[in-house]
């Protein structure tokens, strides 16, 4: 089973920053998953939520306003160049772009991580979108392709047949023994967000479970 890092290590240091990359990274994680948005400038940047709120309880939608306008109520807002030029190749980087958002400045971006070092081995290009996976996959044919889907096995493994992979990410809620053994026998692999309690997936992982999403890569440290 495979440890995948949620927003960086979300549970050991603010989300989706280089610091919470870092922090998977220190700690082990096989991947480091991170969510995508893009400034009204075309700045492709790491956040979940469509706004930002600062401390002074400020709401900010990204796509609205400029990267240096977000940065002044968030100093750790962190771009996708930034991560490619700090995080380099050494471990996976699962990218989740999130639905309706622009895809040419995370597209070009990924093109200049690929011109840097980076190959497709070295990436997995994810969201709940379907039409956001297409323009991806359409764009980067040779980078794993991770279909991430809120409840239903089967509108994620039609999704996955569209998109030609194997690569499911599904609510760890909705899933139990009966479920994962026979994904697993089918040759999906599939992983549970956001799971934080290694016991539970340390026992999935004997069912066949093939990664778990979690907060706290420590915990998984052999």
């Amino acid at each position: 089973m495979i440890i995948i890092g949620h927003r960086g290590a979300r549970g050991l240091a603010p989300e989706n920053t280089l610091a919470s990359l870092q922090k998977a990274a220190q700690h082990g994680a096989d991947e480091i998953e991170f969510d995508v948005r893009v400034t009204s400038d075309d700045i492709a940047v790491l956040s979940h939520d469509g706004h930002l709120t600062d401390s002074a309880g400020s709401r900010l939608a990204l796509a609205d306003h400029t990267y240096e306008q977000l940065r002044a109520h968030k100093a750790d807002l962190t771009t996708l160049r930034e991560v490619f030029d700090t995080m380099g190749a050494s471990i996976p980087l699962y990218i989740e772009v999130k639905k309706n958002v622009r895809l040419g400045p995370i597209i070009e971006q990924i093109q200049y991580a690929l011109r840097s070092g980076f190959t497709a081995k070295d990436l997995r290009l994810a969201s709940f979108s379907q039409s956001t996976l297409r323009g991806l996959h359409a764009a980067f044919p040779d980078i794993e392709t991770v279909v991430i889907e809120s409840w239903s096995g089967m509108r994620a493994t039609y999704r996955a047949h569209q998109l030609g992979t194997r690569r499911l990410s599904m609510n760890q809620r909705w899933l139990w023994k009966p479920f994962i053994v026979p994904m697993a026998a089918r040759g999906w692999k599939l992983s549970a967000y956001t799971l934080n309690d290694a016991i539970k997936a340390k026992r999935w992982a004997r069912y066949g479970l093939y990664g778990v999403v979690t907060d706290y890569p420590d915990q998984f440290e052999a």
